[in-house]
């Protein structure tokens, strides 16, 4: 083997796990915080949901609830690295929501750096958590995710 690729095996076995791992855990925070905040406020988030944050064919009180639980949930997961796909996928959704459709109707909400987290959110949907996770712990003692 030349040089480049076992140069090319090193990173793959050493530094993509910590990738997959900083990734994770830069991702959580962001949405974590956002859903203590709206759970601190609850009259607050529930008229932000109402009066900015219309989102298309949910309630505002629906949509609120569902927002609040998935950014308390999900970055859990994602610190833990247990379900790091289906944990990964609101959090797209919701960045991609934040973006295209608040983002056209308020261009407050049009910020690049939204763009930053859908990619790397696609980037655990693709990859998952990775070697340091509890998905490929499980996955090694034959249960699967």
């Amino acid at each position: 083997m030349h040089a480049g690729g076992r140069i090319a095996g090193w990173l793959e076995r050493h530094a993509a796990p910590l990738l997959d791992l900083a990734v994770r855990l830069a991702m959580a925070p962001i949405f974590f915080r956002s859903g203590l905040q709206k759970i601190g406020d609850w009259p607050s988030t529930l008229f932000l949901f109402q009066e900015e944050y219309r989102v298309p064919v949910l309630p505002a009180d629906i949509a609120a609830l569902l927002a609040t639980a998935t950014e308390l949930t999900m970055p859990v997961l994602l610190v833990l690295g247990l379900a790091t796909r289906l944990a990964a996928l609101p959090l797209l959704a919701m960045a991609m929501v934040i973006q295209f459709v608040l983002g056209a109707q308020n261009p407050a909400f049009n910020n690049p750096q939204h763009y930053f987290w859908m990619l790397l959110l696609a980037g655990l949907v693709v990859r998952g958590g990775g070697r340091l996770s509890l998905d490929h712990w499980i996955h090694r003692k034959g249960g699967g995710l």
